[in-house]
């Protein structure tokens, strides 16, 4: 699979999740999918990063991506997200996302996200 091949799975991904369709997100993961978010917890296989979902995406999360860098088997995302809290109240985060494919599946996750100072 080629890194442009890898960059459209992600962005087809992605534009799965603001739709409200985790599960269709999952379905671009591999089962035994590593999500790292840096500083904070590392979530193993899918079932798990299924369950963290269900409470950080209660309402779909609004992406806007600046850039995407593909390379061999590794896509960047550089972008800005919003999401509600458990309270309702929209964050806005910046953030770099580094992904790594495995046969055309996301296998793993180092998520930097950061709530910029205003």
């Amino acid at each position: 699979m080629s890194a442009i091949d890898n960059k459209e799975i992600l962005k087809k991904a992605n534009l799965a999740i603001t739709q409200g369709d985790n599960e269709g997100f999952l379905a671009f993961c591999t089962d035994d999918t590593e999500w790292t978010f840096t500083g904070e917890q590392t979530l193993k296989g899918k079932e798990a990063v299924r369950n963290w979902m269900k409470t950080a995406y209660k309402e779909p999360p609004n992406f806007e991506v600046e850039n995407l860098v593909a390379e061999d088997d590794f896509v960047i995302a550089i972008g800005k997200i919003k999401m509600k809290d458990e309270n309702g109240k929209i964050t806005a985060y910046d953030y770099c996302d580094v992904w790594k494919f495995r046969n055309a599946k996301m296998a793993q996750l180092n998520a930097f996200v950061i709530e910029p100072k205003s």
